[in-house]
């Protein structure tokens, strides 16, 4: 059975202070960045930074970058020496490798307040928590990615054919030379690269090198002294490949932009760039708009009927699986077995989608056959391999639980478009009518013992005050006549829900 062609297409959107970029399979929306002015961003910049605390307790050290919120430094993301690197080299490289297992130095003894120090930001800030650094630089370019303090020379694992990651590794080993003692990572763009294709990469990361190198040595501690491009740019250097069938791009000076880096980078799909100039906003092509609205909700559908309940909190994110109106033709084994398979792909793409990450907790519907649980999970790992963001998913726990983690470094659309509701705070839910009432009665009764007045006014929502006087009619006059003064309501409809106020009168 042949597979099913994939036909991708990237769409760029451009707005007053919003950039916006879609990555669109076979008319579905896969990915979506966004980036505001109001927003900031830091991944991937380079600063000359101070430390401004040392912390041995922790391992870890606070270190001004001339940013509101002080960074965080860990011992672990001090710098890796070549051997480390290459035992580590095996992603597909950029800003921030994964922590290496071994003992890492005390941080006490690499680092001292108030001194200067070096550092890249490999995880932006998030909700309370400020820009996470890493003393271990690193710049990427379309095929490689540079590697300032290293001599190592490590191959992204998604390629996986052996041959040609002995050619990738001896041709960089060649074009560095005795004269360079950078090391590289081979990007799993450079799969059949040529080795004029990696040269060209080599000297423009060579000069860039240089370039932070000369702003080093003048600028003073908090001055950024490299920024990552633009997101568009980023997008169609990281992300453009062969099967990507065009690019399409509503703002001409993003066009112009676009286009004068694809001729210099990627001049071989440079006929793929596409000026959109039609009247309906480019988002509203394939749906992308809506779908970017579906992706805030907590209940994502599943074609068969079931669906997914999605919640995102600080420390975890939870995926609940649940059969819905699904149900079945045959066995309730078999319909749930079904149901989990549909899940998993589900769960991939909602990942990629809501740039969900951290820790993920997914509570299939329960399975007594062990053999449709390991399908379940290849499945899932199947379906993440599209996934560029690292991932590393276990077996099923004794409660029939999936963990996995997928690579955090930015905040999900979900906090980028969102703020906690101001009626809730972010719970999600609200007191009850008859809650708020019950909390109204100890008021009164708080405030008759406490002061003398001839009577008391209660202010509240209508839907309160409603409540009050249809439910629990009896008991105000009784609590008059306790109290010994009356007691009178008075709606206001521009109160929240739960907000009231008890006046003496």
């Amino acid at each position: 059975m042949e597979a099913t062609a994939v036909s991708e297409e990237i769409l760029i959107t451009m707005a007053p202070k919003e950039s916006r970029v879609a990555v669109i399979e076979n008319g579905l929306l896969q990915e979506v960045w966004l980036e505001r002015e109001s927003r900031d961003r830091y991944l991937g910049h380079i600063y000359k930074g101070r430390v401004s605390r040392v912390l041995p307790g922790m391992q870890a050290a606070f270190v001004d970058i001339g940013q509101e919120r002080t960074a965080f430094l860990h011992a672990s993301d001090l710098e890796r020496q070549g051997d480390e690197w290459a035992r580590m080299a095996g992603g597909d490289g950029g800003a921030g490798q994964e922590q290496a297992s071994q003992a890492q130095p005390l941080i006490q003894d690499r680092l001292r307040e108030q001194s200067e120090v070096v550092v890249q930001v490999i995880r932006d800030p998030i909700g309370s928590k400020g820009a996470r650094l890493t003393t271990s630089l690193s710049i990427a370019s379309r095929f490689l990615v540079l590697l300032p303090d290293s001599s190592a020379i490590g191959i992204s694992v998604r390629i996986d054919d052996e041959a040609e990651r002995q050619r990738l590794h001896a041709l960089v080993e060649d074009l560095r030379g005795e004269e360079m003692s950078a090391g590289f990572i081979v990007r799993t763009n450079a799969e059949c690269a040529s080795a004029g294709e990696l040269s060209a990469d080599m000297r423009y990361l060579r000069t860039v090198w240089q370039v932070i190198e000369e702003r080093l040595a003048d600028a003073p501690a908090g001055e950024c002294v490299y920024e990552e491009p633009a997101l568009p740019l980023r997008v169609l250097r990281d992300r453009m490949h062969d099967g990507i069938e065009r690019v399409r791009i509503d703002h001409e000076a993003t066009f112009v932009a676009a286009g004068e880096f694809m001729a210099r980078f990627l001049p071989q799909w440079a006929e793929r760039l596409e000026k959109y100039q039609a009247s309906r906003p480019l988002f509203d092509l394939h749906g992308t708009e809506d779908e970017i609205s579906r992706a805030l909700r907590q209940k994502a559908p599943l074609k068969s009927g079931g669906y997914l309940v999605i919640d995102q909190t600080e420390a975890m994110t939870t995926v609940d699986v649940n059969t819905g109106a699904f149900v079945g033709n045959r066995t309730q084994e078999e319909t749930v077995y079904k149901t989990n398979l549909e899940a998993a792909q589900t769960i991939a793409r909602q990942l990629r989608l809501r740039n969900l990450g951290g820790i993920i907790v997914i509570d299939f519907i329960d399975m007594a056959d062990k053999a449709h649980q390991a399908q379940v999970l290849r499945t899932l790992k199947a379906a993440l391999e599209k996934d560029h963001a690292r991932t590393n998913v276990f077996e099923f726990s004794p409660l029939g639980l999936v963990e996995m983690t997928r690579k955090r470094t930015t905040s999900s659309i979900g906090q980028i478009l969102c703020q906690p509701c101001p009626t809730c705070s972010g719970l999600g839910s609200i007191k009850s009518a008859e809650t708020v009432c019950l909390e109204v009665i100890r008021e009164i009764m708080r405030f008759g013992r406490q002061f003398e007045a001839s009577k008391l006014l209660v202010m509240a929502p209508s839907t309160v005050v409603n409540h009050m006087l249809d439910e629990h009619s009896t008991t105000i006059v009784e609590l008059e006549g306790q109290i010994g003064r009356s007691i009178r309501f008075q709606r206001e409809d521009q109160y929240m829900h739960e907000q009231f106020d008890v006046v003496l009168l």
